[in-house]
């Protein structure tokens, strides 16, 4: 079943020149994503010079951009530990940041005059033509599982700046995680005990804006949570 285009596909490469000195194999990413994605987002590598990396679990993000500086190119890493779909939508989330820093860095002239263009905002309008363009060549059942299909195509319709902001979605995708004990801290009641992998002990508090506030039980230091946080519930 292949699923309506959000937006007409456009290249990725366009303005953009080749990577060079950057080599990203099939190898490097066959154990990561679905099969029937590996030469798209080869592609899209061979076209944009970013390095890529696969990083160790972190509680806080699951994939990071860097923009490129002097002549350190742009990187993109994402969290090893997540399933192949859930990778392949996190990796293609920060190849969409990349496009949307080479389009605000692209020359721009008006009458002659080179014109500086307005910071795009993070997760604003750029970012999310950027991210349903990319994403449009691989909404299909070769790439995805149907179930992950329905709830994936109503999130671009409405995009957040995490996949996780979409309960359907998130539900639907933790069926293809390696089992454990983690949940995430938002599931958690307030005032509940959880430990990270690395064996200290907090205890769950309030949510100021965007994060929640814990309490470490073995220093009793304040520390800051991300919602999407993967912690292991315990008890006192």
């Amino acid at each position: 079943m292949q699923l309506p285009l959000f937006l007409e596909p456009k290249s990725a490469s366009a303005g953009v020149k080749p990577a060079q000195n950057i080599h990203l194999t099939i190898q490097d990413l066959q154990p990561y994503i679905p099969e029937n994605s590996l030469e798209y987002i080869l592609e899209w590598f061979r076209s944009n010079p970013v390095k890529f990396r696969v990083s160790k679990t972190r509680s806080s993000k699951f994939g990071d951009y860097r923009s490129p500086l002097k002549n350190i190119p742009a990187k993109i890493s994402v969290n090893r530990n997540l399933n192949r779909y859930d990778f392949l939508i996190t990796l293609v989330h920060e190849m969409a940041h990349h496009g949307v820093w080479s389009e605000a860095n692209s020359p721009k002239h008006l009458f002659g005059i080179h014109v500086r263009k307005r910071r795009p905002r993070p997760h604003g309008k750029e970012w999310k033509s950027h991210y349903q363009r990319l994403m449009n060549p691989l909404l299909k059942e070769s790439v995805f599982p149907e179930e992950v299909l329905h709830p994936l195509a109503k999130y671009l319709e409405h995009l957040h700046s995490s996949s996780k902001s979409n309960q359907a979605l998130v539900a639907v995708l933790m069926k293809y995680d390696l089992p454990d004990d983690s949940v995430f801290i938002e599931s958690l009641p307030m005032y509940a005990y959880f430990s990270l992998p690395s064996g200290r002990r907090f205890r769950k508090g309030e949510k100021l804006r965007k994060r929640y506030r814990c309490v470490c039980l073995d220093n009793r230091k304040i520390y800051l949570f991300s919602p999407i946080a993967r912690v292991i519930p315990s008890r006192a």
